[in-house]
């Protein structure tokens, strides 16, 4: 078991994304500073001074945070930008890969040519009065 264990654990894509995960959890917590701290209070001054991460109201003794959700939906969706740009960089970075030349099946020509060789045939034997072979 810690053979296997081994050599699940030594596998590349195993490490590919652990250090993925480890990437990705220090990248949100620089965006959640950048939407607190830059985004938010730009926006904010474009609704009125406006701070999202207040708003708030309560129904009995629930408190429901909507400020934490937009904060949320913003990082997700810069997160989302993020990504995206780093995916269109990395695909213009590399090498596209060749595409295979399609090799035309020739079988369709083949049974073409058959079928013409066969009417011909028979049509040289019906030609010579002869009657073709059933």
């Amino acid at each position: 078991m810690i053979k296997e264990f081994k050599e699940f654990i030594s596998r590349g894509n195993v490490l590919d994304l652990a250090v993925g995960v480890i990437i990705g959890s220090a990248f949100t917590s620089i965006v959640k500073a950048l939407v607190n701290y830059l985004i938010n209070p730009l926006i904010g001054l474009c609704v009125g001074g406006i701070d999202f991460s207040d708003w708030s109201f309560k129904v009995f003794d629930a408190t429901f945070k909507i400020g934490s959700f937009v904060n949320s939906v913003i990082n997700f969706l810069i997160i989302a930008f993020v990504v995206f740009l780093i995916v269109k960089f990395v695909n213009k970075l590399m090498p596209k890969k060749e595409e295979e030349e399609i090799i035309p099946d020739n079988t369709e020509l083949y049974l073409k040519e058959i079928r013409d060789a066969l009417v011909n045939k028979s049509d040289s034997s019906t030609f010579n009065n002869e009657e073709p072979n059933k």
